[in-house]
């Protein structure tokens, strides 16, 4: 599939006018990476899709017609942004821990997340091994894969057992994908039409005036609101001072954004939420389902505080089926639902293969971002809230259905001096950062990063302005 007819795709799903898609024209063809899968086809689609709708909302405001160019390979560079981050001219420190990664069982492979101190103390517990990544080797070997991912998966940990696609479609858990959108934008209560505002000035960005509360952690749900502050939002990110982070990660993608801790197991924390929430146009998350309905911050609590709110949802596995509840990360998505599989067979390799890019993650904020800013232009249109979901499964078969790349392994792997071109220096609170420009083209609307990023929590739990 091209990344016009992508795109268009997900464009009619979400409501979104036919006319408009003339305003977008994209550059190049897979592969850019070395994947046999259409990893440029995906990155261009989907920050193609953010940034046209961005392009629609600014002429809607009384700016000129969409007008948006996407290069395959500058869209492709921008999914591996944390790849190419440098902090006062080096690599930011490891972010991996000793004992992450691929094993092999007694019949096949699993992989563990453990860069999460809880989840790695957890997997230590289970093996009942030292952490060391010998030792964790050699407790798997007594275990068979689906055996350890049931047991992780009950103790809370984050853990997959690798499947073919085969395998992974004729489960129940990939079963329930297929019906689900890509991007799914469904009604949320009820509530007058929301006007856009006129820009201020001919230099206004397409989401000024957008307040944004983003509860998101790791890297999609990140990347959704550094989307949106590219193009002018008010992100305001959102998490409680004893989570665990990952630095690199919180660098990379806090571009664009103001950062605030509250702890919402204490009530002037749950407080301060819900007065944030009653002036917010967006409540972005990517908890597990269920975590933040429990102090109050579901779909339907935050729209009786907020009416006409868009409340945007990530999650792991989907919004149905067994596999809803289930912690993933895109490494672990990858996993479970074939990627790694199809992507040794095709490299002719005997291990399991990830895609060149944590590509699930990135399309996935992407597509979200692009859900958000079409929710805002039909609430203006219809009025009422709305929901927009995305899930990693989801995108996964999104990324299949694009087509598989033929000698897609010998495309080079681009690196960091291939890349001169697409990098940018910024300041921030962390030191001098080299960072990856957005690759969507737009004279009217181009995107950047007007606040630098801050270590979490530098600011007050308040809008600017």
């Amino acid at each position: 599939m091209t990344p016009a007819g992508a795109l268009a795709q997900i464009w009619r799903e979400a409501g979104l006018p036919e006319a408009a898609l003339g305003g977008i024209a994209f550059r190049g063809a897979d592969p850019v990476l070395p994947s046999s899968f259409a990893i440029g086809t995906a990155a261009a689609a989907s920050i193609g899709a953010e940034a046209l709708a961005a392009a629609l909302m600014l002429a809607r405001r009384g700016g000129p017609d969409p007008d948006v160019r996407i290069t395959l390979r500058d869209a492709a560079i921008e999914f591996r942004s944390e790849h190419y981050l440098r902090v006062n001219g080096a690599p930011p420190a490891d972010y991996q821990d000793a004992i992450h990664g691929l094993y092999r069982t007694a019949d096949g492979w699993v992989r563990l997340h453990a860069n999460f101190p809880h989840h790695r103390d957890g997997v230590l517990r289970l093996l009942g091994c030292a952490h060391e990544k010998p030792a964790v080797a050699r407790a798997l070997l007594g275990w068979s894969a689906e055996e350890f991912d049931r047991e992780a998966t009950d103790a809370g940990l984050a853990v997959a057992w690798l499947r073919s696609f085969a395998d992974w479609d004729a489960s129940p858990e990939g079963a329930a994908l297929p019906p689900q959108p890509a991007v799914s934008l469904t009604p949320l209560g009820d509530a007058a039409a929301v006007p856009l505002a006129a820009p201020l000035t001919p230099a206004s960005r397409p989401l000024a005036g957008v307040r944004v509360l983003d509860l998101t952690r790791v890297i999609a749900g990140p990347v959704a609101g550094r989307a949106l502050a590219a193009y002018g939002a008010d992100v305001l990110a959102i998490t409680a001072p004893d989570l665990p982070q990952i630095a690199p990660l919180t660098i990379d993608t806090g571009r664009g954004k103001l950062s605030a801790f509250l702890d919402l197991r204490e009530a002037a924390g749950r407080e301060r939420l819900r007065e944030l929430v009653r002036s917010a146009d967006v409540f972005l998350q990517s908890y597990r389902p269920g975590a933040l309905e429990r102090h109050g911050f579901g779909p339907e609590d935050v729209a009786r505080l907020r009416p006409g709110i868009v409340h945007a949802t990530l999650s792991a596995y989907g919004f149905a089926g067994p596999w809803a509840m289930r912690r993933g990360f895109d490494s672990l998505v990858q996993t479970a639902s074939g990627f790694n599989d199809a992507e040794a067979a095709a490299a002719g390799e005997v291990v399991p293969k990830p895609l060149p890019a944590q590509a699930l993650d990135h399309a996935s904020g992407h597509l979200l971002a692009f859900g958000i800013i079409a929710a805002l232009l039909r609430r203006a249109d219809q009025g009422g809230g709305f929901r927009v979901r995305v899930s990693l499964a989801r995108t996964g078969l999104w990324l299949r259905s694009l087509g598989r790349v033929a000698d897609g392994f010998a495309c080079p792997d681009p690196t960091e001096a291939n890349i001169a071109e697409r990098l940018e220096q910024a300041g921030s609170g962390f030191g001098r950062l080299t960072v990856v420009r957005p690759a969507a083209e737009s004279p009217a609307s181009p995107p950047r990063h007007d606040r630098p990023a801050m270590p979490l929590g530098t600011h007050a739990a308040r809008w600017p302005g």
